[in-house]
């Protein structure tokens, strides 16, 4: 009888954790559709900068939560990139209605929008990883604040590859502290958030060298 009450737990939590992935797929799906609908829906509208925080910040952060809400690495990167494509099809379909159909609606570009993409899933494999208790979730947290601190710098900075006046200043402020406020929220405790943030400033700063080395020519690769 034990071991009969204790298989029947086991079923029970099994059939738990597969309807959690049920659920989690489901919401990845519907949240990427929304996102992508609203950012087609506000796309082009005043005041311009609300695009600007939109595209491709609430995207991102929708790839982040569904990362970290994964039940596993491998799911995290199936329900990611589920959203970021139910986004571009929910955005493309908006776009349609509009009169415009393209495949740039997302990220500017076809370049912008394949970045994009690898960023969306990428951030949120990171963000799965950030569950972790130990010096590997500190390294993705940082790594996961450095992609968006340096994508802020980028679009903030004149003369960079998504350089724009319209993201500065107060759109490239706000996306910035709320990137700061990320990768705290991640973190469990104090030194855990402290070695994070010391990543994020050094990997953010590599990686902005790194886009202004491209712009000005010192590496000679093509952007």
């Amino acid at each position: 009888m034990d071991n009969t009450a204790i298989d029947y737990a086991d079923f029970a939590e099994y059939d738990r954790r597969q309807r959690g992935i049920e659920r989690h797929l489901v919401a990845a799906f519907l949240g990427g559709l929304a996102v992508g609908l609203v950012g087609m829906l506000i796309s082009g509208r005043d005041p311009e900068w609300v695009g600007r925080l939109y595209d491709p910040y609430v995207y991102l952060a929708l790839s982040v939560v569904v990362g970290v809400r994964a039940s596993g690495f491998g799911w995290a990167l199936v329900t990611t990139f589920l959203a970021a494509v139910s986004t571009l099809v929910a955005a493309m379909g908006a776009s349609t209605m509009r009169g415009d159909l393209a495949f740039d609606v997302i990220g500017g570009s076809a370049a912008g929008l394949n970045w994009t993409l690898a960023l969306l899933v990428g951030l949120g494999l990171l963000a799965y990883v950030t569950r972790r208790d130990d010096a590997w979730g500190d390294l993705a947290a940082g790594a996961l604040g450095a992609a968006l601190i340096a994508d802020v710098a980028d679009r903030a900075t004149p003369g960079l590859i998504d350089g724009g006046q319209s993201f500065w200043p107060m759109p490239a402020l706000v996306a910035g502290l709320l990137s700061i406020a990320l990768v705290l929220v991640l973190r469990r405790n104090a030194r855990a958030r402290v070695r994070a943030m010391a990543l994020s400033v050094v990997f953010a700063g590599l990686l902005t060298i790194l886009l202004a080395a491209l712009v000005t020519g010192w590496l000679p690769l093509t952007v």
